[in-house]
């Protein structure tokens, strides 16, 4: 069997250490950098770019997709970078499915050269397979929860035609769901702000060695 090799790929290949306007246009970014206040000129290092824009990019992915490219980073750096992010998901959940987290364990040691492409694909098709099942967990779930939504739909529906106090109360119920769901999304929103920033730190490392 033979071991993965990303510990010797920066012999096979240089990496850029800079990063420039025209890099981001040649890889046809999604708007203009100009719009964000880069200069044409621009030409920075990998860290100086990330301090740069990471505040001023319309949403920090765009950090995340300029720099993680095999022309900055290793296949190592890279697949060590996935798992630091699939590691910080798995600490969102109470009780993880082991085949995820030993998926986590062998991608790691393949970068560090001490696991093999077979135990990669067997821990990689594990993983998928708790996925898999997660996924239909988390349908039914939904399933059961629209129906209820439904049910309660129904039967405020009735209550609004029974009472005009009824109905008044469902109105207040239902402003209330409302606000409700847009502070979870505001939350939502501002937890995941918050797991970019992480991912952006994270990346900061791989360049500051």
């Amino acid at each position: 069997m033979v071991l993965n090799g990303c510990k010797n790929d920066l012999t096979n290949r240089t990496m850029k250490t800079t990063i420039t306007y025209q890099d981001l246009i040649n890889r046809k970014a999604c708007y203009d950098p100009q719009e964000i206040g880069m200069p044409t000129d621009y030409s920075a290092t990998i860290t100086e770019f990330i301090n740069d824009y990471r505040d001023k990019v319309y949403n920090k992915d765009d950090i995340i997709w300029a720099v993680c490219h095999n022309h900055y980073m290793s296949d190592r750096d890279l697949r060590l970078f996935a798992v630091w992010c699939a590691r910080e998901a798995l600490k969102l959940i109470k009780e993880p499915d082991q085949r995820s987290v030993t998926a986590c364990d062998v991608a790691e040691r393949f970068a560090n050269g001490n696991a093999t492409q077979d135990e990669l694909v067997a821990a990689w098709d594990a993983a998928g397979a708790a996925a898999g099942a997660a996924a239909w967990d988390a349908r039914a779930a939904a399933g059961a929860a629209a129906r209820a939504a439904w049910d309660a739909r129904d039967a405020a529906g009735a209550a609004a035609w029974d009472a005009w106090d009824a109905r008044a109360a469902a109105r207040a119920a239902w402003a209330a769901a409302r606000a409700a769901a847009w502070d979870a999304a505001r939350a939502a929103r501002d937890a995941a702000w918050a797991a970019r920033s992480a991912q952006i730190d994270q990346l900061l490392t791989y360049f500051n060695k």
